[in-house]
């Protein structure tokens, strides 16, 4: 294929539709890929499947896209290379269908080969199958298509945007798969006039004090894995019925110019399972321990007994869990309109919440300041880290993504805050989730009481109901705190610096 051949359409030329293609099982049942990885699994307590994969984390180092990188005639052999081993290999190839808005609906298409259809079976549990197009419909083309070769003697990740093709190679992860379309997914967003965030999404209904209805509150988490994002998404904030928080989405969607955020995965999440426990996470583990869960390098004997807390294979254990099967999940994925951003961070030099300006949450953005996960880099697990929108997966301007995300919260009226969810200073004053989820409940509530602090250059609670905020004030908890505020400062102002097509009056925003 020649470099301006590479499309959808190029791709699915080449291959046969893979419901004439010998060589291909198309749209086997979930139980049947299951059975064709019947020799990779481990079967636990609770019925469900449970496999250990070569690589256990994503290869950043080793992806390039066709747009931000120099993509030579090397890359487009590589997804040529994709090409010919799915013409030529036993293939599994699975349809689904990922988000349900009438404009962020795709219809995806996953090739792998068929000894690993387990990464198949996992990812085809996250969406939904797809219904009068390409799964009934020979004529219908995909709009991305990846395709997955886990024994490749070449660790190698290509992906071409605008065509909406992605060719993972030597990677057995099932997180490569989902990241391939979920990535497409963000890049569409932001061309239709929206932003892609690597996001999770919540509906929480308050009853109104002086009329007593149900009002809707509606939240987006912004952090990188292993920073608190799936269990705030998910936890319930301790609210009495007729009052309820719902999780609606955990990973990605996208936050349209009408105030909408569409959702991408329909049908299940992938979760971190590292230290997962029955009475902090009743409802996650419950979903987790359903025998509808596929489970990957999650520590598992031979006799099918389960620990969570042992990272024998990693501490990226993860579970693809069904939405069905866990009980703070909603029924949509899509919510009706925002009213709250919340960066998660584990800066210690931050108090456990501020609220920010339009500008000063444009730099938040742009500053995506956390730490190194074991999702990410695992060697590097637990060093502080900055990603653009706490977004592994931007394609394009990161400064257009800042400059973006402004508009859309300025003119949106949409209130911003960063949340520390890891502790302050090195005495480490830890920041639980007891404490995080009270925040955000009053928060929802708009009951907190908010002042200028001069000293952090930030807007901060001075009262939060049932929570001592005095108790988590940054200066007391950092030795030499006027130096370390100017150092992170002078860090962040040159780190803004980097990005020559942000606006001027979000780099003069750093706080």
């Amino acid at each position: 294929m020649s470099e301006t051949g590479q499309t959808v359409q190029s791709v699915t030329t080449a291959l046969p539709h893979p419901a004439d293609a010998d060589n291909v099982v198309y749209d086997p049942s979930l139980d049947e890929l299951r059975e064709f990885s019947a020799d990779l699994e481990t079967t636990t307590e609770f019925g469900s499947p449970s496999y250990v994969s070569g690589e256990r984390s994503r290869n950043a180092d080793k992806t390039k896209n066709a747009v931000d990188d120099e993509f030579g005639p090397s890359d487009y052999g590589r997804i040529e290379t994709a090409v010919e081993y799915a013409r030529e290999t036993e293939m599994v190839c699975v349809d689904r269908r990922m988000g349900r808005h009438p404009d962020h609906s795709y219809v995806c298409r996953l090739y792998v080969s068929k000894p690993e259809a387990r990464i198949a079976l996992a990812w085809a549990k996250l969406f939904e199958p797809v219904e009068g197009d390409a799964g009934s419909d020979a004529d219908a083309d995909p709009d991305f298509v990846t395709i997955q070769v886990p024994d490749h003697d070449e660790t190698a990740i290509r992906i071409l945007p605008d065509a909406g093709v992605t060719a993972v190679l030597g990677s057995d992860y099932t997180g490569e798969a989902k990241k391939s379309f979920l990535r497409l997914f963000m890049r569409e967003a932001k061309r239709k006039g929206g932003l892609g965030l690597h996001a999770g999404s919540k509906r929480v209904s308050l009853r109104d004090d002086e009329t007593g209805d149900l009002e809707d509150v509606g939240q987006l988490f912004l952090g990188l894995s292993a920073t608190g994002k799936s269990t705030l998404t998910a936890h319930g904030l301790w609210l009495d019925d007729p009052e309820s928080a719902t999780m609606l989405q955990d990973d990605v969607c996208a936050l349209l110019p009408d105030g909408t955020v569409a959702g991408s995965e329909g049908e299940g999440l992938y979760v971190k399972t590292i230290g997962l426990d029955a009475d902090e996470q009743p409802a996650m583990y419950d979903a987790v321990t359903h025998e509808s869960a596929v489970l990957e390098n999650v520590a598992v004997d031979a006799d099918g007994t389960v620990d969570f807390d042992s990272d024998e294979h990693t501490s990226n254990g993860r579970a693809v869990i069904g939405r069905d099967h866990l009980s703070s999940a909603g029924d949509d994925i899509d919510l009706d309109s925002v009213d709250q951003i919340f960066f998660i961070t584990r800066n210690p030099t931050m108090p456990p919440v501020a609220k920010l300006s339009p500008e000063e949450a444009a730099a938040a953005f742009m500053l995506g300041e956390s730490i190194q996960t074991s999702a990410g880099d695992p060697s590097k697990a637990g060093e502080s880290i900055r990603v653009v929108g706490t977004n592994p997966f931007i394609v394009g301007s990161k400064g257009e993504e800042g400059n973006r995300f402004r508009e859309l919260i300025a003119d949106l009226g949409v209130d911003c805050f960063v949340l520390n969810t890891g502790h302050i200073g090195a005495k480490a004053k830890d920041i639980g989730v007891e404490e995080s989820v009270t925040i955000l409940r009053e928060i929802a509530r708009g009951t907190v009481e908010w002042e200028a602090d001069d000293e952090l250059g930030l807007t901060i609670p001075s009262e939060v109901p049932g929570m001592n905020v005095s108790e988590f004030s940054v200066p007391d908890h950092i030795e030499d705190f006027e130096a370390a505020q100017e150092r992170m400062r002078t860090e962040r102002r040159t780190h803004l610096a980097t990005f020559e097509d942000l606006a001027d009056e979000i780099r003069d925003a750093v706080y």
